[in-house]
This record gives C-alpha cells, sequence and structure tokens, in this order.
C-alpha cells in the first residue's frame, strides 16, 4: 500500500453535524504560509487545530479565524509571536468580561423590573429611616455647571487666600 493521506482534504469530523475541518497542506497554501509555520503557531498555542485518529492536524473555521488574526497581527501590524499571544489573551479576557457585564444588565434589568412591579416607591416612602440629601448632593444640585477648564482657578501654585 503506497504511503501518503487517504481521503480528501477537507474532511469533515466524525459527529461534528456538517462542519467543515481542513487539513494542513489546504490551510497553509490557502493563506500562502508553510505548514512549519502553523505547527509553530500551534506550538506556541496561539492555534490548537483537532486531530482525527491518525494524529492529522484539522482546522476548522474557528481556527482559520483565529488565523486571519494571527496573520493580520504578524503581517499587517508587525506584532511578533509574544505580542500576538498577550493580544488574543486579552481579547479572550474582554470577550469574557462583556459576557459578565452582558449577564449583570440582565440582572439589573430584571431587578428593575420587579421593583417597578413591586411598587418600590411606596416602599421608599414608608422607610423607617430616611436620610437627607448629603451637602455635597446639595451642592451638586444647587450650583450651576462648573466651567470645563481651570480658567476660574488662580495659577497653578497659588493660595487661596
Amino acid at each position: 500500500m503506497p504511503r501518503g493521506r487517504k481521503g480528501s482534504a477537507e474532511a469533515p469530523k466524525p459527529g461534528a453535524g456538517g462542519a467543515r475541518y481542513y487539513m494542513i497542506s489546504v490551510v497553509a497554501k490557502a493563506y500562502g504560509i508553510h505548514p512549519q509555520t502553523l505547527r509553530l503557531y500551534e506550538r506556541e498555542g496561539l492555534l490548537k487545530p483537532s486531530r482525527t485518529d491518525g494524529n492529522t492536524r484539522l482546522y476548522s473555521e474557528d481556527d482559520l479565524r483565529q488565523l486571519e488574526v494571527i496573520l493580520n497581527l504578524t503581517r499587517d501590524l508587525g506584532v511578533n509571536l509574544a505580542g500576538v499571544e498577550i493580544i488574543l489573551n486579552m481579547r479572550r479576557r474582554m470577550e469574557q468580561v462583556q459576557q459578565e457585564v452582558n449577564e449583570f444588565v440582565g440582572w439589573v434589568s430584571q431587578e428593575l423590573g420587579r421593583a417597578a412591579q413591586d411598587g418600590w416607591q411606596e416602599r421608599l416612602q414608608q422607610a423607617l429611616v430616611r436620610l437627607p440629601p448629603t451637602p455635597l448632593a446639595r451642592a451638586a444640585q444647587d450650583a450651576p455647571a462648573a466651567p470645563a477648564s481651570g480658567a476660574s482657578r488662580g495659577a497653578p501654585g497659588e493660595s487661596e487666600r
């Protein structure tokens, strides 16, 4: 039996529900890079292609999007691989924080809706302890808008007399 790859260069992963996966040679040719470059990106942890039972790398659509980001950073912006790793980690963290913020905003919206239904204004009026506005809050309500620049203040270093 001759040595070489069996099957096509584009192979669906078993159980993937029609997702498309591409072998390293196809990806390298499509993006104009050497297969060793893809292996380096994997070694550095920038890409994580799935593997077949025969240990062949299979790149998903998500892997290709990640590769495009990596190539944009390295080719177009001149970022080295250490910088790429930092940028990708920051992007991942920003996506996590964005998800947490979205969840928090959803929770706040639910609580505000629930408070509106429960009549929070009435409960506030019946509160046992009422706090008057603080002097700072009163000053903010009573004072006209402050000038945008520090022109009304004295020169730096001058003390008020």
